[in-house]
């Protein structure tokens, strides 16, 4: 798809990401009106060929100049990469949005779902850090999981909602694909499986948490998904309980919900309230939503609700969602709404 000829200058900072070439595609083919997409990453990812709208294209290192004359500058790669370079895109003018997290707790950040806009109160001035913002952060598919589902279920007096996130190895990027891959193809063979990113079995299991020497911990993914969405919906509408597990799957989240209500509330008002979410509603004479039925799209896909057997006013509902392709297109609302302000 070839680029609009007179628009406007992006970049994508962490390009070689996971989450880079899924925002690179996305703006490429979502309709986004983009004139260039210049692509930078950290010193040792630079150099790579890629494409941009058919076109061959070198991932360039973060100079002095990487920034000037862009409107949009997307970070997609690591947080930490973020932090470092964030502060000179700020100065140099350009709206950033981070996809990373790494500039959440910025002074001028501004955590943002476009399509909940209409639907829950704006932030009390009390939950503002400051009302001139530069940082736009576009929340992970976790967090925007978490709040679409609180915004749903808010004018139907909830006594509880509750998730739990079924995270794919592809959160900890290509080493953590390439670790269950090499991990599957050790155990049907009978062999020492490799644990450097993990550091336990993560192919044919489920876990909370991953072991004592993995270079990350699945704790603290989960107080961070936590903390996002603290800080999205407090002082607006009721906080959802989250836990997160480590699937033995590539991409992908699925979600298990639970919502208990103070009355009574029918199928087809919260059929109606998650559409307006942004969510897919899959009829129960339709496969069930999955890692796999949910790759590519970019609307979560969630099962009509489910009565529980013992609690008079509790529904369950299971869901997916593409763990990139979700956050892809919020960051491209953002900018879009930008646009139009």
């Amino acid at each position: 798809m070839s680029l609009p000829e007179h628009s406007l200058r992006v970049a994508i900072a962490g390009a070689t990401s996971l989450r880079g070439k899924d925002l690179k595609y996305w703006l490429e083919e979502g309709g986004f009106p983009a004139g260039e997409i210049r692509l930078v990453d950290e010193e040792i990812a630079s150099g790579a060929l890629t494409e941009v709208a058919g076109e061959p294209a070198i991932v360039q290192p973060v100079t002095e100049s990487s920034f000037e004359g862009l409107r949009f500058v997307f970070f997609a790669g690591s947080a930490a990469f973020a932090a470092r370079h964030g502060p000179a895109a700020d100065r140099a003018g350009a709206a950033v949005i981070d996809m990373t997290g790494g500039l959440w707790a910025g002074p001028r950040a501004r955590p943002w779902i476009p399509r909940l806009d209409a639907l829950i109160s704006p932030p009390t001035p009390s939950a503002l850090p400051n009302d001139h913002y530069h940082t736009y952060v576009a929340p992970s598919t976790p967090v925007i999981l978490a709040c679409s589902l609180a915004a749903a279920f808010a004018q139907l007096s909830p006594v509880r909602v509750t998730i739990v996130f079924f995270e794919p190895v592809s959160e900890r990027g290509e080493e953590g694909i390439t670790e269950l891959e090499r991990q599957t193809i050790k155990l049907l063979s009978f062999q020492p499986i490799p644990e450097e990113v993990f550091d336990t079995q993560v192919a044919f299991n489920l876990a909370a948490r991953w072991g004592a020497a993995s270079r990350e911990r699945l704790s603290d993914a989960r107080m961070a998904i936590a903390r996002e969405v603290q800080r999205y919906l407090v002082d607006r509408i009721s906080i959802p309980a989250l836990m997160l597990v480590q699937a033995p799957v590539f991409y992908g989240h699925a979600f298990a919900a639970w919502a208990e209500f103070k009355n009574s509330v029918n199928e087809e008002t919260l059929t109606t309230r998650l559409n307006s979410t942004g969510f897919k509603v899959v009829p129960a004479d339709e496969p069930s939503p999955s890692n796999l039925s949910a790759a590519g799209e970019t609307r979560a896909l969630i099962t009509a609700p489910e009565r529980d057997a013992n609690v008079a006013h509790g529904y369950w509902f299971w869901g997916a969602a593409d763990n990139f392709r979700l956050a892809s297109v919020n960051a491209t609302q953002i900018a879009e709404r930008l646009l139009a302000s």
